[in-house]
């Protein structure tokens, strides 16, 4: 099975092919948060809010009056007046020591007499119930008692204490309060303050504030977007000098949307704008504003744009925008969803709106590698004013990469950094870093000083092909096969004229499931295909098919991978590049995600005859390129075994043993027979 440029140019020609493995003005007003202080925040001076205030101060103090004369009575009572038993009360009622009582519903208070050693002491008891006078209940001669021993006696009707009040009315206060403090934070959550946040927090923005001195990125550690950093040059000259531009009367630019293939440092290239123009950075991510609560999403995108009002100037980055700017109603892609479809409108209103102070600017930027799925609201002028494309890396600009990745690496004096850039072609900016990282760990791993080239080279297969699994033995027969099958990929890749050249070929099995591998490496970074080239490239794919049919008469399960790549190509050149001769120069495919390559969705308008008419033509021109491969093979089948000879003996060669085989060949050397296939 072939892992190399044979089997990895499914992309397509007409924007960037893929090398590596080849081894109006919108602007509202104030905005909807009403009134607005010059530095772009909310008012403090809400009447109704100031209101609402002042009765909750009023609330609170009489409350706190009540509970402060509650506690001095509570205090005057039990300081000057002591509490008795009922038997305590009536042994000192018998002793003639009584002087006053007060007669109560359920309490006895009273007083005692004053002698020449004692004083007059308050007392309270509890009174067993039916005794308050009555000639019934448990005590009928209290009455007579009290009179016979000349005590002064009263009765006090029933009232509603203070204490008896507050009883009743705190905790009736309290649950009001805290009922209140939900309501408001609900009334916040749905549509509310910008720091309330809603319960719990929930309604708060996720984003993440670094300030100026901790952004700690600049231009200088992004490589290889010269084209892109050009144009947010000027996006550092609004958020420094605004009054530059809006004394000719120019209009700040308020959204920057930066697109591109994933890896190749968008998000870095926005924190390195904000490090630039030293301003607060906001960074934040599509799926953080969407959640399962009606409301949430908007609220989140209110507390961020507040946030960023209040630290302007500022910048506020929204990575993987289209997880909730997708065009709203669309069943395309995902569905219809009222809630993301609440947080974009949200979202362009706070665009409109957000930018009212010149002096202190707020830019927005955002990224996505799906462009094409955006509203088209989103993308109008007066909201994202710019749109910044960063693509993968030329040659200048993977050097570049290199050497900013390579700053922390110890690398030996003879690591050519411009070699490393050529063998990487459409390498992104994080395939790049993860190659010499790789690279290091390879080195630590062999006790090395330094990190040799043989290092990169190893770690770039690693991450074009997977790790190698030597633990995985085949048996004689199938390395035959592997043998052959990768030595009719180089093979036919030598022999066509259009096709890169071999760097090495392997029969030791990989982690992504190849049994061995064939790597070429383009010479240069190629931005167009011709027919020619793109047949040339078919032919390598199925070469490894042809060599172990014309072999062993025979063939295997290891050209499926071969199969399928050199079948989606082919679709593509019939109905997506025009390349057919019956179909003509007409687009047949279905939609296509720009930058991540696959189809979308199918093409409906198709008639049932076209698309038969489409697999005729597809089987007929990958037949066409199996023969052509298998009759090269044919034609050099002496150089096709002396190259598997050799691949059998030594499991790895470098790209010049095909040559060498084509040469032996021409010499008159004999290969050895090979092995029969597995019956």
């Amino acid at each position: 099975m072939a892992d190399g440029k044979g089997d990895k140019q499914g992309k397509s020609p007409s924007r960037e092919p893929d090398q590596r493995s080849g081894g109006g003005t919108g602007g509202g007003g104030g905005g909807p948060l009403g009134n607005k202080q010059p530095g772009g925040g909310p008012s403090n001076h809400d009447p109704q809010r100031h209101n609402r205030r002042r009765i909750l101060y009023l609330i609170g103090y009489v409350l706190a009056v009540l509970v402060l004369l509650y506690l001095v009575q509570m205090f005057a009572a039990s300081g000057t007046s002591q509490t008795w038993s009922y038997t305590q009360f009536k042994s000192e009622l018998a002793a003639g020591h009584v002087a006053t009582v007060v007669i109560g519903p359920s309490r006895l208070t009273g007083a005692t007499k004053a002698t020449s050693t004692t004083k007059v002491i308050d007392f309270t008891t509890n009174i067993p119930s039916g005794t308050s006078g009555s000639s019934t209940g448990s005590d009928p001669s209290l009455y007579g008692e009290l009179t016979s021993h000349g005590v002064d006696v009263s009765y006090a009707g029933s009232s509603i204490s203070l204490g008896l009040i507050l009883s009743y009315l705190l905790p009736i206060v309290f649950i009001g309060v805290i009922w209140y403090w939900i309501y408001r934070r609900s009334m916040s959550l749905a549509g509310g303050g910008a720091r309330g946040g809603g319960i719990f927090g929930v309604g708060r923005s996720k984003a993440v504030q670094v300030k100026p001195e901790q952004v700690g990125v600049t231009f200088k550690d992004v490589g290889g977007a010269d084209e892109a950093i050009d144009e947010l040059r000027e996006i550092i000259q609004f958020l420094k000098t605004p009054e530059q531009f809006a004394s000719l009367g120019g209009r700040i630019p308020k959204g920057v949307l930066l697109v591109g293939p994933p890896g190749t440092g968008k998000t870095l290239l926005a924190k390195a704008t904000a490090g630039e123009a030293e301003v607060t950075f906001f960074e934040s991510s599509g799926s953080e504003f969407v959640e399962m609560f009606v409301g949430v999403g908007a609220a989140r995108v209110r507390d961020l744009f507040e946030q960023a009002r209040q630290a302007a100037p500022a910048i506020v980055f929204i990575d993987e925008i289209d997880a909730i700017g997708q065009s709203r109603g669309a069943q395309t892609y995902s569905g219809g969803n009222d809630e993301r479809e609440q947080t974009l409108n949200q979202l362009l209103a706070e665009i409109d709106g957000f930018n009212t102070d010149k002096s202190r600017p707020v830019i927005i930027m955002a990224a996505t590698n799906r462009p094409e799925v955006l509203d088209p609201a989103l993308l109008r002028a007066g909201r994202f004013d710019r749109q910044v494309e960063v693509s993968n890396p030329d040659l200048i600009g993977r050097v570049q990469i290199l050497k900013i990745h390579s700053r922390g690496v110890t690398l030996s004096k003879h690591f050519d950094l411009e070699r490393a850039a050529r063998i990487t072609p459409g390498f992104s900016g994080a395939d790049l870093a993860n190659a010499i990282n790789e690279a290091a760990l390879l080195a630590a791993r062999r006790k090395a000083a330094s990190v040799e080239m043989k290092d990169f080279e190893a770690a770039m297969e690693r991450v074009v092909a997977g790790l190698e699994r030597k633990t995985r033995v085949m048996n004689e027969v199938e390395r035959n096969t592997v043998a052959y099958h990768e030595s009719g990929h180089a093979l036919v890749s030598e022999l066509l004229p259009t096709t890169d050249p071999v760097a090495k070929i392997s029969i030791i099995p990989r982690g992504r499931g190849a049994l061995g591998y064939t790597l070429q490496m383009p010479t240069e970074d190629r931005y167009l295909l011709t027919e020619e080239e793109l047949n040339d490239r078919v032919s390598v794919m199925l070469g490894g098919r042809a060599a172990e049919s014309l072999t062993f008469d025979s063939i295997s399960t290891g050209a499926s991978d071969d199969i399928q790549k050199a079948t989606e190509l082919v679709r593509r050149m019939v109905t997506e590049f025009g390349m057919s001769k019956k179909l003509g120069s007409v687009r047949y495919a279905g939609q296509q995600l720009q930058y991540l390559g696959h189809i979308t969705q199918e093409n409906s308008e198709l008639s049932p005859h076209t698309r038969d008419l489409i697999d005729a033509e597809v089987q007929d021109m990958v037949t066409l390129q199996y023969e052509r491969a298998k009759s090269l093979l044919q034609q050099h089948n002496t150089a096709l075994g002396i190259l598997a000879t050799r691949l059998l003996e030594q499991e790895t060669l470098d790209g010049s043993e095909v040559a060498g085989a084509l040469k032996a060949e021409e010499e008159g050397q004999v290969a050895e027979p090979p092995s029969s296939p597995i019956p």
